[in-house]
């Protein structure tokens, strides 16, 4: 292969200003996607980020991306004023001009819990037509075992008419989905990176420790890679279901499981992150795992457990809502309750993330009404979906009984305490599931509180 990419040297690369001359493709813009285009742009590469929905594709162009973080939305609206990112729907325009593509289009899981790899293949087709002697692909999606040099090379190859490892390069690297997902979680996060040849991983490597500070490993072996993602995987599924699990006991015993994290440290015993009601991506990547495993009829028990622990979550959720409202003298039945952060990932098919979805249906069964505010979806996304969603937080709260908080937006973090307890019916009951409130400020205005691992209330 002739292309300068492919040749690439690490002191070719040690430079912003040498960056800049090589223009890297985006494909599929969701929140994982964009926070990876902005860590390209700020490492000094030109970049495009190509998604097929002209909304996200406004959104970025404008700089102005929902669920972003304050630092990460500077950053974006800084690079699409200097044009060194940029956004469109042409993805074979984008691709001819690139000599860097990054797949981040991620796999669908089903309702039946399968993998559907219909949209990254269909990604790869569009790529493989425009796709430049000499490239380098990258697949920063999380794979199943085996896909990337069985459907996605395939793909490639048949659709470009080039061979990977002769023509163009092909290497995995990953992007893990993580809970809180920050510029900076991203870019601390080390990076797994495997190759169909030396050249392409070579290449990859040097590409890659430009953007993760905590540089790369490598493997020759592709599958070892797709294997240890899905590792990486599991390994924080079973932390959640360790800390979800811990936080039934937190509430309890009367202890906060804050407290409980501050005692132990950060050394290698400290406990898992916050107990937490997992984000979608968060908690269909591990069915990627438990897929392969069971195509090669084995019987992943630790990740099965923790995934039924994790999505029993749910329940516990209802559980703490309905003991809230009996502590203010109500009940379930009739009650108004407020969810607060329901929005879903950029490009997603519903609006509505599906951990929500199953809150809101688990407690409507049991006879609540239900409302949603989210500073992040449109009207014109409301309009779309069956979900009673109200304009403004002050019109959310009017009246209501309880308030959930299901995502730590950061409007969620300054909210007026004095000023709900004008507007909600008293006694009214909040319910924290991201760690945001502070239990004795809730209380000392009145409010019962209630939060995952919590054990502090004394209402």
């Amino acid at each position: 292969m002739s292309s300068p990419i492919m040749q690439t040297k690490p002191e070719e690369m040690d430079t912003s200003e040498k960056r800049g001359k090589h223009a890297v493709s985006i494909v599929g813009c969701g929140q994982t996607g964009i926070l990876q285009a902005i860590l390209f742009a700020d490492a000094g590469f030109k970049v495009t980020c190509v998604d097929a929905d002209q909304t996200t594709v406004s959104h970025i162009a404008k700089g102005k991306v929902p669920f972003l973080k304050v630092e990460a939305g500077a950053k974006l609206k800084s690079h699409t004023k200097t044009g060194r990112l940029s956004a469109t729907n042409e993805i074979k325009e984008a691709i001819s001009h690139s000599d860097i593509i990054a797949i981040t289009t991620p796999v669908k899981i089903s309702s039946k819990k399968k993998a559907e790899y219909s949209d990254l293949e269909n990604a790869c087709k569009k790529i493989g037509s425009s796709l430049q002697r000499g490239s380098l692909v990258i697949v920063a999606s999380l794979t199943g075992i085996g896909i990337t040099e069985g459907l996605i090379k395939e793909t490639l190859e048949n659709t470009s008419g080039l061979k990977a490892g002769t023509d163009f390069g092909l290497a995995y690297g990953p992007i893990q989905t993580l809970h809180t997902q920050t510029l900076e979680e991203v870019a601390n996060h080390q990076r797994i990176i495997a190759a169909t040849d030396k050249d392409s991983l070579r290449a990859a490597s040097i590409i890659l420790e430009t953007v993760a500070k905590k540089g790369v490993r490598e493997t020759a072996n592709m599958k070892a890679a797709e294997v240890a993602a899905l590792l990486e995987v599991l390994q924080r599924d079973v932390n959640l279901a360790l800390a979800n699990e811990a936080a039934l006991l937190c509430e309890k015993v009367g202890v906060d499981y804050i407290e409980a994290q501050r005692v132990i440290g950060t050394g290698t015993d400290s406990l898992p992150p916050i107990p937490t009601l997992a984000d979608d991506s968060v908690s269909d990547e591990p069915y990627l795992l438990l897929e392969d495993a069971e195509n090669f009829n084995l019987k992943s028990r630790v990740a099965t457990a923790a995934r039924e622990a994790n999505e029993e979550t749910v329940k516990h959720v209802v559980n703490l809502v309905k003991d809230a409202l009996r502590s203010c003298g109500k009940t379930l039945k009739r009650a108004r309750i407020v969810l607060l952060g329901a929005s879903q990932t950029p490009n997603a098919q519903s609006p509505l993330k599906k951990t929500a979805k199953k809150v809101v249906e688990a407690l409507e069964a049991r006879g609540a009404k239900i409302s949603l505010y989210d500073p992040y979806i449109s009207e014109n996304e409301i309009a779309d979906t069956p979900y009673h969603f109200k304009k403004n937080i002050t019109e959310a709260m009017e009246r209501a009984d309880c308030m959930i908080i299901l995502t730590a937006h950061d409007q969620f973090k300054r909210m007026n305490l004095r000023k709900m307890r004008l507007t909600m019916k008293m006694p009214a009951a909040i319910v924290d599931l991201e760690g945001v409130a502070e239990p004795s400020k809730i209380e000392k205005e009145g409010f019962v509180y209630r939060g995952l691992g919590r054990g502090v209330w004394t209402k």
